[in-house]
């Protein structure tokens, strides 16, 4: 069979297939989404708008973009799977991964940001049954409807500008995560009276003092 041939003029996409730019794009768009769906889950459940962001500087939060791209990557080449198997599969990757954020989380800056005891079928308060189920849902929904979407509106970034805009964006996500660690650490350490050594805690015990840092992370809490 002839291989059929591009047409004259029609660029390729800079975010063709499952290449490192796409999956850029998915754990950006992912770490902004993610915020605003559980913002407004919040606001009808809660009845209160609250703050769900994990980064000091806008409203993102990687634990959604990793979260969603973790599940691109394992239910890529599952997509035409029935919907049980892709339900199980990410049933058991978003428990995981939301064990490990959390374990990760205390052992870095000892704090959580979610606790699970006390309920049905929790493992050390970290993840628990009910939300392994809503990850599974998630997971089916994401690679049958979200993926293919969000891949074809990617893909329309225009080629010239694709690779350097997304260098800026990952440089911005970079400096964004290194400071946001940062200044949780920085609170850790003034909850053990340690003084700050150097220009750039000084600069973090004044731009994310505890109570900036207890607007942004309302829910995070201190692990004795």
């Amino acid at each position: 069979m002839k291989k059929k041939e591009r047409p004259q003029g029609l660029e390729p996409s800079f975010a063709s297939g499952l290449n490192f730019y796409k999956l850029f794009w998915i754990f950006f768009i992912s770490c902004f989404l993610g915020v605003l769906v559980e913002m407004g889950w919040c606001l009808l459940t809660r009845h209160t708008l609250e703050s769900r962001t994990g980064l000091v500087f806008g409203q993102f939060n990687p634990v959604y973009g990793f979260g969603a791209l973790i599940l691109t990557v394992c239910l890529f080449k599952a997509q035409d799977r029935r919907f049980i198997w892709i339900f199980l599969i990410s049933a058991l990757i978003g428990g995981v991964f939301e064990y490990v954020c959390s374990l990760f989380q205390e052992r870095a800056f000892g704090t959580v940001s979610w606790d699970y005891s006390g309920s049905l079928l929790g493992i050390h308060g970290r993840t628990n049954l009910l939300y392994c189920a809503f990850w599974g849902i998630l997971g089916a929904a994401w690679i049958k409807l979200g993926y293919p979407r969000m891949s074809r509106l990617i893909e329309r970034i225009p080629n010239r500008y694709g690779v350097a805009l997304s260098w800026v964006l990952i440089l911005f996500m970079l400096v964004n995560i290194t400071v946001s660690a940062a200044a949780v650490r920085r609170q850790s350490e003034r909850r053990e009276g340690i003084a700050p050594s150097g220009t750039f805690e000084h600069y973090l015990d004044d731009r994310f003092s505890d109570e900036r840092l207890q607007q942004i992370y309302p829910n995070m809490m201190v692990v004795e």
